[in-house]
């Protein structure tokens, strides 16, 4: 049975289309997938999917044991909000990205289809510990917790953070955990209190080269900007390992990439992911092209050979994907070879 909770976020959402504002059972507004219906330059698109970028629908008893303990305990997850395609795979594996803080970002990032709004400081005060309930009921070995930006907060909901870290270690002190956090504004104190709280693995993600930075990601998002958080999580925590990634398929081209590269290894990054950006609505910024899976392992070798432990590329790739794999140095058990029969 559903937690009463969640139904009215469900139902309200459930009569609403992509691109409209509702009101969240908080009381606030939002953007239904985080970007407002409106008209795109037209633009030549590439052909259909490739066969590589098939996913399985999501169904399975671990599939629905995991859904049930997200519902139960009231959690978000990246995997739902963000639509993502791995979602039936790595549920019945067990594992999810749990988003915390809700599922209303502050941010409008024209790639992301999480919903846009201002949660006007609103936070659930029983998160940290349906959290560290949860990952104990899943049983994980690792976790990532990831959030949406809320800039409506003093610390960007740093100490929130920190506070679900603890109580994950707390419960489950053999579980390895792995914050993919906003950008806090680069305010190094923030980034300082996540670092801090005992996590593993401290990652924010570039996104997207440079040059395409913006209009790709909101305009309070940047390309130094993250850096410059990488680089000080790394400093005030060595022992962390620090992780960023990047979408492809947005117009880079391989110098960019291999300049994207560049600069995140030279703030001390140890491991990046690069996956295939995949348009999630059409009020989203269009695929430019389809990388194939011979040029994710060509990129990925690029990566190795600038000295990063471990560099996870594929169509399906997403930051978190096969988190617990990423040091196994084995593209985390993927074949960019056998890619066109599903990953």
């Amino acid at each position: 049975m559903r937690d009463s909770k969640t139904t009215p976020r469900a139902d309200a959402l459930a009569r609403v289309r992509s691109g409209e504002k509702y009101r969240t059972s908080q009381g606030f507004t939002a953007i239904r997938d985080g970007v407002k219906a409106r008209a795109l330059p037209e633009r030549p698109a590439p052909a259909g999917k490739p066969s590589w970028l098939r996913a399985r629908a999501p169904a399975g008893a671990g599939f629905d044991a995991v859904r049930s303990i997200v519902r139960e305990h009231r959690l978000a997850t990246v995997c739902e909000e963000a639509k993502c395609p791995n979602i039936g795979e790595c549920w019945n594996a067990g594992t999810a990205t749990i988003m915390l803080m809700g599922a209303v970002c502050t941010r409008a990032c024209r790639f992301c289809a999480v919903d846009t709004g201002n949660p006007r400081g609103w936070l659930d005060a029983d998160e940290p510990l349906n959290v560290a309930r949860s990952v104990a009921l899943m049983k994980l070995r690792y976790v990532v917790l990831t959030s949406v930006n809320r800039d409506d907060l003093p610390d960007g909901g740093a100490g929130h953070y920190a506070a679900c870290i603890r109580a994950i270690k707390e419960d489950n002190a053999a579980t390895a955990v792995e914050a993919l956090t906003p950008d806090f504004q680069g305010k190094l104190a923030d980034i300082e209190t996540v670092v801090a709280a005992g996590l593993d693995v401290f990652a924010q993600n570039i996104e997207t080269v440079r040059r395409l930075t913006h209009p790709v990601r909101d305009a309070r998002a940047g390309y130094e900007q993250t850096l410059r958080v990488l680089e000080h999580a790394k400093r005030h925590r060595p022992r962390v390992l620090t992780k960023t990634s990047v979408m492809l398929g947005l117009g880079e081209s391989a110098a960019e990439i291999a300049q994207t590269l560049d600069d995140v290894r030279a703030v001390g990054v140890d491991i990046v992911t690069l996956g295939q950006y995949l348009r999630p609505t059409l009020h989203h910024l269009p695929v430019e092209r389809f990388v194939a899976p011979a040029e994710f392992a060509t990129y990925r070798q690029w990566a190795l050979a600038r000295g990063f432990l471990e560099c996870v590329a594929g169509p399906l790739v997403r930051s978190s994907y096969r988190a617990e794999q990423a040091l196994n140095r084995n593209n985390a058990g993927l074949s960019n070879e056998v890619a066109t029969e599903g990953t």
